[in-house]
């Protein structure tokens, strides 16, 4: 799993300060902006993280770049929907000998592993085989249409990889592209990095955490699972129970709440 951050708004945290400042002020935007020293941006960000004033962090984006994950990942990853994505298409991208994801408890398993590595293998083969044929079968009938040789077998595997694609499994690897604002991704963290978040995307959310901690450490203080955002758990019966631990992994200075 490789998770980089491509880009982000510029001076994020200034930004994020002088819209809030704006709210409260008479002042036109230029005279508010120059007065931001780096001193009052860190005091009036940590005002606004610890009251909970979100809708100011909406002007700030990042964009992810995230290599090395599963289609299980990434499915889950896209149902957050105040957010922008690029995945790599199965449609257009042919998929013959795809690298997959193995879950560590699978790897950890022999038995297990062997098995899976056994399926995988055995779709590999039939995605290739399916591939083949379909492209065969569709470049003929473009050549039957009067089209050229060349561009009867470009267009025919693009048909082919669109059906074959279907057999495709969860395990298939993937590489994706996302945007978020602040405050979306505020909401991601506070559902991802969450124990009960599944093993791979929980990966996924702590690294980009990590990294908007470096490029905006005021915003993202108190960023993390609802435990430590909200300072409470919202799982009910199904809480991991481990409130001290995770507010130790997420909080910079050992607080929590906004």
């Amino acid at each position: 799993m490789n998770v980089f951050l491509l880009e982000h708004t510029p001076d994020p945290e200034k930004l994020v300060a002088t819209a809030a400042k704006l709210c409260y002020s008479s002042s036109d935007i230029s005279s508010l902006r120059n007065g931001l020293t780096d001193e009052k941006i860190s005091e009036f960000i940590d005002m606004l993280v610890s009251i909970g004033h979100e809708s100011v962090m909406e002007h700030v984006c990042f964009t992810f770049g995230i290599e090395g994950i599963s289609r299980a990942c990434s499915h889950q990853l896209v149902r957050h929907r105040i957010a922008s994505y690029s995945q790599k298409s199965q449609r257009y991208v042919n998929e013959n000998g795809f690298s997959f994801i193995t879950p560590p408890a699978v790897e950890n398993c022999p038995q297990a592993n062997e098995e899976f590595i056994k399926a995988v293998d055995s779709i590999q083969e039939s995605y290739k085989k399916i591939a083949d044929a379909l492209t065969e079968l569709h470049k003929n009938e473009f050549i039957s249409q009067g089209l050229d040789e060349k561009t009867a077998l470009s267009k025919a595997r693009k048909l082919a990889n669109e059906d074959a694609r279907f057999i495709l499994p969860n395990a298939c690897e993937t590489k994706i592209v996302v945007t978020m604002n602040v405050r979306s991704l505020f909401n991601f963290f506070q559902h991802r990095c969450c124990n009960r978040a599944q093993w791979e995307i929980r990966a996924v959310a702590d690294e980009m955490l990590r990294l908007c901690k470096e490029a905006a450490p005021h915003i993202f203080a108190h960023a993390g699972p609802s435990c430590v955002a909200e300072g409470k758990c919202p799982e009910g019966n199904m809480t991991c129970g481990k409130f001290a631990e995770m507010r130790e992994k997420y909080s910079n200075s050992g607080k929590s709440g906004r």
